[in-house]
């Protein structure tokens, strides 16, 4: 994680001048021997290790070195190292909530948070979510890697310098959190990693590229997304995200209830459908107080179940809450985060703002 605020040095005009000046933090010494050399192990492991290695590298504490050179005074903390596959929600709000403190009590201008591609848009999104004010306080920018930091044209320093150019600049006041990679801005509500094996992993698709960054600054391409609403109480992590299909057994659903799940996500088919051999167990669900929120594998318009057509999202009538476009995997955090305001008739009239 790293934070910026502005000084009166001018900064470097370029973001290729830029890299070169984080380079020179990050770059391992190729002659180092990764069986002596913490810091050169770390630089050769994954690229999802590239919170770790940047902690390891660079230290915490301001360095005056980026600091004279980017115009930026750039301080860093390695907050948490752990593969992103395995990112717990906990990793995930202990992040969301840094950012926060960064911005609206420490007075920072930007947050940077270098994070494992596997699981990064989970993390933005939960921390657009949870930021409230702080978005409107400084950028928030999260970038990883798809190429570890040795491997030939690793776009790492690059996702890294790019970032820490679009944080400081005022553009990205408002818009929340965005994902930095390949020098374009992606909304946390909109992007994920659509490609694990080539350096253009993240897309958007069908929503735009919010922005890229280019001669030293973010130029803005889109709106953003509209912001969510305000965060209310503590987050509510034990959230199912449940895969349904054809004649699906309804005890698959209550399993995950019985295991102290307080909501439900459930990826269904088209517009937001699920089998109707769910539909009394939903209404069950609804009179326990049991949110379960209806997600969609394909894309879908920002609308209530309730609003489509004749014949679509009909578990709504037994009590399902619709996602409101959201992917299913985004649909969870978005319930963890409505949890935080109360039951079911809270998390409904949460997603309902969404």
């Amino acid at each position: 994680m790293a934070y910026a605020r502005r000084t009166s040095r001018p900064g470097l005009a370029t973001a290729d001048d830029l890299l070169a000046a984080v380079s020179r933090g990050l770059g391992a010494d190729p002659g180092a021997n990764p069986a002596t050399d913490p810091g050169a192990d770390l630089a050769r492991g994954s690229a999802g290790d590239l919170g770790a290695y940047l902690g390891a590298d660079l230290g915490a504490g301001p360095r005056p070195d980026l600091g004279a050179d980017l115009g930026l005074e750039v301080v860093t903390e390695d907050v948490r190292a752990e593969p992103s596959w395995d990112t717990s929600p906990a990793t995930m709000l202990s992040l969301a909530r840094r950012v926060r403190t960064a911005l609206l009590d420490e007075g920072f201008d930007g947050v940077v948070v270098t994070h494992g591609l596997d699981t990064v848009e989970e993390t933005a999104f939960l921390t657009d979510l949870l930021a409230g004010q702080a978005a409107h306080r400084g950028g928030i920018v999260f970038t990883g890697a798809v190429r570890p930091l040795d491997a030939l044209s690793s776009d790492g320093p690059r996702n890294l310098a790019s970032s820490l150019v679009a944080a400081a600049d005022p553009a990205l006041r408002g818009v929340g959190a965005v994902v930095c990679a390949g020098d374009e801005l992606h909304a946390a509500r909109w992007v994920t990693m659509a490609d694990a094996t080539a350096v253009t992993a993240l897309s958007s698709a069908p929503a735009p590229v919010l922005g890229r960054v280019a001669d030293g600054g973010a130029e803005m391409c889109a709106a953003p997304p509209p912001r969510p609403p305000e965060p209310e109480g503590e987050p509510e992590t034990n959230v199912a995200l449940v895969k349904t299909y054809p004649e699906m057994d309804p005890v698959l659903l209550t399993a995950v209830v019985d295991a102290g799940a307080r909501g439900v996500v459930l990826e269904g088919t088209g517009a937001g459908n699920v089998p109707v051999g769910l539909f009394t167990t939903i209404s069950e669900l609804a009179e326990w107080d049991i949110p379960v929120v209806v997600a969609s594998r394909c894309r879908t318009r920002a609308v209530p179940l309730e609003a489509l057509p004749p014949g679509y999202g009909l578990a709504a009538k037994v009590g399902a809450i619709g996602a409101r476009g959201l992917a299913p995997v985004k649909a969870r955090y978005a319930l963890m985060a409505a949890l935080g305001g109360g039951g079911r008739q809270a998390v409904r009239d949460w997603f309902a703002r969404l």
